[in-house]
């Protein structure tokens, strides 16, 4: 039998997962559209209400992960992304999380709260793609549920191209609403060193290395694929 192939450096690992950049959803005719000032205030309104499903399933991914991982330090860790996005209230110090923030840009948008906590506007297939995440974090190895959550390397500019344009193309958004995106610029650079060191500690061997590149492309085509939902239901102008 033939040997495996030798492995990657750390350094050509992280460099081989940072590639995968080119298929991130930054580059989807719906996002293309939102953040090049073509969409109207339905696509807009409807892609926020439709990604609301997806904020309010990360907290429950990221406790299905802690469920399945026996590293104290990690968990320690990991447990500040659930507090990114539920809120907390700790020793007076109080943080109304990720979600409320989500609301309060669902309000500047013109929704209601009602109407998106109620989840009457989401796609079934934007259900489908959210659902079956979880599922992944809850059914997979941890350290292949942390290695998905890697499309984080590519979040930052994302957040800063909607800071950039939003305002100028949209100035019906009343600005409050858009601190989300403000919060996770730095919110997603921290969480982006832990999960990395994570992955590149864990997958050592060239068939792990090979298997985190495919977890990470599972993550991204499920990203892709929510976008495809929203351009299905509202269209792509």
């Amino acid at each position: 039998m033939n040997a495996p192939p030798p492995a990657w450096s750390r350094e050509e690992l992280e460099q081989k997962l940072r590639e995968r950049g080119s298929a991130y959803h930054i580059h989807h005719p719906f996002n293309r559209m939102l953040n090049s000032g073509r969409a109207s205030p339905e696509q807009i309104r409807g892609w926020v209400a439709n990604r609301f499903y997806y904020q309010i399933a990360i907290p429950v991914k990221d406790a299905a992960i802690l469920s399945n991982c026996r590293d104290r330090e990690v968990r320690r860790g990991w447990v500040q992304r659930i507090l990114d996005h539920d809120g907390f209230e700790l020793g007076g110090v109080k943080d109304e999380g990720g979600i409320e923030a989500w609301l309060r840009l669902a309000e500047a948008v013109g929704l209601t709260r009602a109407e998106v906590l109620d989840l009457r506007h989401v796609a079934p297939a934007m259900r489908f793609a959210v659902d079956a995440y979880v599922e992944f974090a809850r059914r997979a190895p941890w350290q292949e549920a942390v290695c998905s959550s890697l499309t984080e390397l590519f979040a930052p500019e994302i957040h800063k191209q909607r800071l950039a344009n939003w305002p100028e193309h949209y100035g019906w958004i009343e600005p409050e609403g858009l601190q989300y995106f403000r919060n996770r610029v730095s919110q997603a650079r921290r969480d982006v060193e832990q999960g990395l060191a994570i992955t590149l500690a864990h997958f050592t061997t060239r068939p792990l290395q090979e298997r985190a590149l495919e977890v990470l492309q599972l993550k991204l085509d499920i990203l892709w694929a929510m976008n495809d939902a929203m351009a299905q239901k509202y269209g792509v102008s």
